[in-house]
């Protein structure tokens, strides 16, 4: 990966004054990078810094994988926190953004947006990108100018990027597109592949697919975009089971679930991933287990909504991996997601430890990355992307506990604002909380979500 900025051009090392290993935490570690932004070499019981090593105090993690994310929902934060109301109350806002967005308004949200993505310790998105025309549906000169912005978005502000191009049809069950709707129709799920062919990936960048729903792509053309997704090994996103209402209507107009639908189609397998999951029958947890396909848990957002709790113990019990994502970031803070993970299962169970601090911080990094398409991320082991993030153990919330018990305070202490520095493919992006990008990500924040408001 080559960040806008920053050249690899030799060997670099590191020594992690604490790194998690995936199984445990470990003082003194040298990582050395190679000239492709991989780790060429991991060494442990080094007590002192390596002569010129760069020194990262603290605990050095893989990269945070954000596996589900609708970077121009950033700009609904506190705007939607008003008065109470449900999902469907919640979208009319988002509609409002939305028509707002253009290619050059959306390169400024979401590099500010991957900025604080960054600031967060996270070096992989998976962006479940919608909104590909103009409102009322024209497509711009470039079909894909909106994607390409997104993608252009990731690199002005140094993280990779698996661009979920979105196949959104329809409204509703046997229904077209509603007037907010257009902009996110390519009409045929023949015309979206068409259209995304055109993407190509690059560095920094992957190309993968996206169902909306099983309300926005009609039964007959879900299998046009698991073929595509079949066809490119790329990596297939679906929200999935988010409503109660969108299961009902889904039994009202075929009979069976939507997991029930989307296995009867091809869709499920070890490439796809359900976003949400929420709410789901035995069967259903079965058929995503059974399949291995993954399930997103974004718990932020699902409580923020008052979606629901899903059932990952049981899904990853099954066979499904599972990964985090934000969302639409109501916090940018994949930290919080592990933990409400765990937290939110405890308040269902009345009982603790569902997961282990390590299994919370694999689904935040490891099998995060593996969902987008990056199996080679995520772990701090020779011939990986050097990608990590080195979090504080000094700060108010994480000062006192042993460093070995460095991924308990992580998972259960630790917050985005604890992240001191991320590098991406060998290459501070962040160094002392400062992104070295983008100086002012506060204000890159602001005047982009001004904007784009209206």
């Amino acid at each position: 990966m080559q960040l806008k900025g920053h050249v690899l051009t030799a060997h670099k090392t590191y020594w992690l004054e604490h790194a998690w290993l995936g199984t445990h935490v470990e003082p003194g570690v040298a990582l050395e990078v190679s000239t492709d932004g991989r780790i060429a070499a991991l060494r442990t019981g080094v007590d002192a810094p390596p002569p010129g090593a760069e020194v990262l105090r603290g605990l050095t993690l893989p990269g945070l994988a954000n596996a589900h994310s609708h970077a121009f929902h950033r700009a609904l934060r506190s705007l939607v926190q008003i008065g109470s109301g449900t999902f469907w109350t919640w979208r009319e806002f988002m509609y409002q953004v939305a028509q707002n967005l253009t290619p050059d308004t959306y390169f400024d949200l979401a590099r500010a947006v991957y900025a604080e993505m960054a600031l967060a310790g996270i070096t992989n998105v998976g962006e479940f990108h919608y909104v590909h025309h103009a409102p009322g549906g024209t497509p711009y000169a470039d079909p894909n100018a909106m994607g390409e912005a997104l993608i252009e978005a990731a690199a002005a502000a140094g993280i990779r990027i698996t661009l979920l191009d979105t196949a959104y049809l329809a409204s509703g069950f046997g229904e077209g597109p509603n007037q907010h709707q257009l902009r996110f129709s390519d009409g045929t799920a023949d015309a979206w592949a068409e259209r995304v062919s055109a993407l190509k990936p690059r560095d920094h960048a992957l190309i993968g697919a996206a169902i909306h729903s099983v309300r926005a792509v009609p039964a007959g053309q879900l299998a046009t975009v698991a073929a595509w997704a079949e066809e490119h090994r790329a990596p297939l996103h679906v929200h999935l089971s988010e409503q109660t209402a969108e299961n009902d209507a889904c039994q009202a107009a075929h009979g069976r679930t939507p997991t029930q639908l989307l296995a009867d189609h091809g869709v499920l397998g070890p490439r796809t991933t359900g976003v949400h999951n929420t709410h789901l029958t035995d069967a259903d947890i079965a058929l995503l287990g059974g399949t291995t396909t993954g399930t997103c848990m974004c718990p932020t957002t699902e409580r923020d909504l008052a979606d629901g709790i899903g059932p990952a113990g049981r899904l990853q019990h099954a066979g499904s991996p599972l990964s985090l994502g934000s969302d639409s970031h109501a916090v940018i803070d994949l930290l919080e997601e592990a933990r409400a993970m765990e937290l939110n299962e405890r308040l269902r169970s009345h009982t603790r430890g569902h997961w282990t601090a390590n299994a919370l911080l694999t689904a935040a990094t490891a099998d995060g990355h593996a969902s987008l398409g990056r199996p080679d991320a995520g772990r701090l082991e020779p011939g990986a992307l050097a990608d990590f993030t080195t979090i504080a153990l000094d700060s108010v919330r994480t000062a006192g506990p042993l460093p070995r018990l460095g991924a308990e305070t992580a998972v259960f202490a630790a917050t985005a604002s604890d992240v001191r520095h991320t590098v991406v493919g060998g290459r501070h992006v962040v160094r002392d909380g400062a992104h070295a990008l983008v100086p002012d990500v506060p204000s890159a924040l602001a005047e982009s979500i001004a904007a784009v408001r209206g």
